[in-house]
């Protein structure tokens, strides 16, 4: 067996030139990096630790190559220490004991993913003691979670057959409906969304299941993704329900009330926002405000905007939830609190006349500051 070591393991806090390079302080103050290298498998990662204030540190494991990158390796760094913050204030805000963390395998999974270098992967998380646990993310899936486990107990996202809870994109959707009732309810006074129009911008894994919540409820839909066959899906089932050709076409659509984000990142940018007709926007995908200022853009338009990782935090509670032998219906009560999360946030947005996104930094960032002193 290949003995893994980290080739880098830095701890903060902060105290030095190198540690504000490492850590790039804008990111906001990581616990720990480590870079970890086994060569006869070709594994390169990164997982960074950003809290674990509330306990340890959870989130999935990105496998990317970063090909468009001049530098892939800084990429990725840059890329984990972002994304691990996000998990500490998705964590917080969905009242998990966890802080947030987050792992990158540098490479394509299409090219390198080998069972070797998925246990080799397992044993580096398993050499940091519990004080991060992995999931699946972009480019991982449960296959992948059950070889990691093989190698490492501090894993979640496993198939029933492993004793895991299977995929999380049920609870994500699920967590993502209850947020947009919370939107109905703050901005039309009822979590009812019967008769009111929805545009649903992709109709993945997560989207497509987002998609049957709402004509359940009665809600007029429309839809699109870059994908043809994504689209034929939803339509197949649910042939009611509008399919347009592109974003831009739906978030101009008229009577729009809902944008549902459900694709790629960045979704929110200065040009969408100036042509959005919908006066909410509550969706599934990941870090949707294209850059700082643009949560302010909205509500200077009279948007409501769901803070993405307050509504899509379901799946992270799903695996969360495995840690402690899954039980469906427990997870899925925990992730019904999303509507009165949301709410929360909405209200103390208007409490303190700020956008929902700052409100919800707030509330997560006071959670981890009052931890009890773990």
């Amino acid at each position: 067996m290949t003995d893994v070591r980290p080739a880098v393991s830095v701890d903060g806090p902060a105290e030095a030139d190198l540690f504000d390079t490492l850590f790039h302080s804008d990111q906001g103050g990581h616990e720990q990096v480590v870079l970890f290298q086994d060569r006869p498998t070709g594994l390169k990662a990164v997982i960074a630790i950003h809290s674990t204030a509330l306990g340890p540190a959870l989130g999935g494991t990105r496998f990317h190559a970063y090909a468009g990158a001049a530098r892939p390796e800084e990429a990725a760094l840059r890329d984990a220490l972002n994304l691990a913050r996000g998990m500490s204030y998705k964590n917080a805000l969905a009242g998990l004991p966890h802080g947030g963390g987050k792992a990158v395998i540098i490479g394509d999974p299409e090219r390198i993913k080998t069972e070797e270098l998925l246990l080799a992967y397992g044993r580096c998380v398993a050499a940091l003691g519990g004080r991060y646990v992995t999931a699946c993310d972009v480019g991982t899936y449960v296959r992948d979670m059950d070889v990691v486990a093989r190698a490492c107990r501090w894993t979640t996202g496993r198939s029933p057959e492993h004793g895991g809870a299977g995929d999380s994109s049920v609870l994500t959707a699920f967590g993502v409906f209850q947020g947009m009732r919370a939107c109905a309810a703050h901005r039309w006074g009822s979590p009812d969304l019967a008769g009111r129009t929805v545009g649903v911008a992709g109709v993945g894994k997560v989207g497509h299941l987002l998609v049957d919540h709402l004509v359940e409820a009665g809600a007029r839909v429309v839809i699109t993704d870059v994908r043809p066959d994504a689209v034929e899906r939803v339509l197949a089932v649910h042939p009611r329900v509008a399919a347009v050709a592109g974003t831009e076409e739906l978030i101009t659509t008229e009577g729009l009330d809902v944008y549902a984000p459900c694709a790629l990142g960045g979704a929110l940018d200065d040009r969408s926002v100036a042509l959005l007709t919908a006066g909410v926007v509550c969706g599934a995908a990941n870090n949707q405000l294209g850059h700082p200022g643009v949560e302010k853009d909205l509500a200077d338009r009279g948007i409501l905007y769901a803070p993405d990782y307050v509504v899509n935090s379901g799946g992270v509670i799903q695996v969360a939830e495995e840690l402690n032998g899954f039980d469906f219906a427990t997870a899925k009560a925990k992730a019904a609190c999303i509507y009165d999360t949301t709410r929360e946030i909405f209200e103390r947005a208007d409490t303190e006349g700020v956008p929902p996104a700052v409100a919800a930094d707030r509330i997560a960032e006071h959670r981890m500051a009052h931890a009890g002193g773990r």
